[in-house]
């Protein structure tokens, strides 16, 4: 690890990485602090924009659109009640309460605060963690990444979903979509009804931008509302937290962090999961658990420094194994293989200079954020006003030019537009698009692993109980997909007592 901190420092010294750095940033808040903008669309559409860059430059993109946006999302659930993204729902329950007493500069302080240190505290945790389980990896063959891969997919499919059919119907989906174009063994065309552009399979920037960035382009079209919030909104009391402040929340705040790491590391949890745990454990341990939802400074310090500390932990399994820890870090994986960076051991050997740059330009863009959100919170609520007319056509476009860019083939945009709306189509039925993109990804690897696997014993699925690995893996597996079919089956037998 030591060999490739000093040239990653040295990246970090130049002033384009200073200019993208501050443009992602920029870019993640007013992603994060538009209501109904997502983290994952924020990263998705900033992955066009890297297509000449630098692997190095894209990726510092792509990582601090994604480390502020998730603190975006805490600007409007304080002053408005409206979570950005789906990261801040916690931090309404005690933000907007002291909105409405008059301490908005306060809890967006704190917030701001919270944020950074979860996301410098969860990149040390990537720094430190990641590098053993990457070599850790190295252990794996064709069996194991077999069955990491459908590890993914189960624990994603389970928890993106209220309804865990559903979430299996959209997985198997994906998976049918994933098998289209040439069959990787025999060459043979598969599902590409007589179309040269589906010989390379489906490609998943479309895919993803179409779900869930054009999807809701469409939403924002067809909605009654001129702009995505009414009313006018503004604060005047001081934003940057007193050594008070901070004595009453220091510790609050490092336990999140523990949770949120943890909650990252485990492929699919997610932000929510996270600051609703988080939140609960400060309000179980706290001296006043009754003025929790009525403007706790504590309730908001919990949210928000676990949902950050989320950020670097998903990246922990998505840089390592090419597990996604949730959607957002799904499309960060779709920026590396981009860029020819495949997950797993070798982006912290043979591309550890472009890996170590990423994780040390978190730092930078987390104190960055602060700053900025520190600075800027009054003015970066006007940005909520902006006009949907204008803001639906501007999604579109950015759409359709990422599409378009990566293989110069209209072809790609006529898929944007497919998955667009299904995208959409899937949110009203209440469908999460995530499965697909995770389908699309991790689809590909369980299938060509499955036949090495098979190629090497011969067509015998014995030695994949006979790897001590493989039968942790199987394990895991089992528990992923028995634990929510009981909680669905247990919650049935509540609902109807009488069964």
């Amino acid at each position: 690890m030591t060999e490739f901190l000093i040239p990653a420092i040295e990246n970090l010294l130049s002033i384009d990485v200073a200019l993208i750095l501050f443009a992602g940033t920029l870019a993640g808040l007013v992603v994060g602090a538009l209501p109904g903008l997502s983290s994952t669309m924020g990263v998705a559409l900033a992955i066009p924009m890297t297509f000449g860059m630098d692997p190095k430059l894209g990726l510092i993109l792509l990582g601090a659109v994604y480390s502020s946006s998730v603190y975006g999302g805490s600007i409007t659930a304080i002053l408005l009640r409206t979570p950005g993204t789906d990261a801040s729902i916690v931090t309404t329950l005690d933000g907007f309460p002291m909105t409405k007493k008059g301490l908005a500069g306060k809890a967006i302080g704190i917030s701001t605060t919270a944020s950074m240190i979860g996301g410098v505290t969860s990149t040390v945790a990537l720094l430190l963690v990641a590098p053993p389980l990457a070599r850790l990896a190295l252990c794996f063959g064709p069996p194991e990444y077999f069955l990491v891969a459908v590890f993914g997919l189960s624990v994603i499919i389970g928890v993106s979903s209220e309804n865990y059919l559903k979430g299996l119907i959209i997985g198997v989906l994906g998976l049918l979509i994933a098998t289209a174009g040439l069959d990787n063994f025999t060459g043979v065309p598969r599902f590409v009804f007589k179309s040269n552009s589906m010989l390379d399979g489906i490609p998943v920037l479309p895919a993803l931008i179409g779900l869930f960035s054009l999807s809701q382009a469409i939403k924002l079209a067809v909605g009654a509302g001129t702009t995505l919030v009414k009313g006018d909104v503004t604060f005047s009391d001081r934003v940057l937290p007193t050594c008070d402040d901070m004595g009453k929340t220091w510790w609050v705040m490092l336990r999140s962090c523990i949770i949120g790491i943890a909650i990252g590391i485990m492929p699919g949890a997610g932000t929510s999961i996270a600051s609703f745990l988080a939140y609960n454990e400060a309000r179980r341990v706290s001296k006043e658990p009754e003025t929790f939802g009525k403007g706790n400074i504590q309730g908001v310090a919990a949210a928000e420094a676990a949902n950050n500390a989320v950020v670097g932990g998903s990246l922990v399994p998505a840089l390592t194994l090419g597990i996604p820890g949730n959607a957002v870090s799904a499309v960060f994986i779709g920026g590396l293989t981009i860029h020819g960076l495949i997950p797993g051991p070798s982006l912290f050997s043979k591309y550890g200079e472009i890996t170590y740059t990423l994780i040390l330009s978190l730092f930078i863009a987390n104190i960055l954020f602060w700053v900025i959100g520190i600075a800027f919170a009054k003015y970066f609520v006007k940005i909520i006003k902006t006009p949907t007319r204008i803001l639906a056509p501007i999604i579109c476009v950015l759409s359709v030019i990422g599409s378009y860019a990566i293989r110069g083939n209209f072809f790609d945009v006529g898929l944007l537009f497919a998955f667009g709306l299904l995208g959409y189509l899937m949110e009203r039925f209440g469908f999460s698009p995530a499965p697909i993109v995770l389908s699309l990804i991790l689809g590909p690897m369980a299938e060509s692993e499955l036949r090495r696997s098979l190629s090497l014993f011969h067509g015998s699925i014995v030695p994949f109980f006979e790897r001590p690995l493989c039968l942790v893996l199987i394990a895991l597996i089992v528990l992923t997909v028995g634990y929510p079919l009981y909680r669905e089956f247990r919650g049935r037998k509540t609902a109807d007592p009488t069964t």
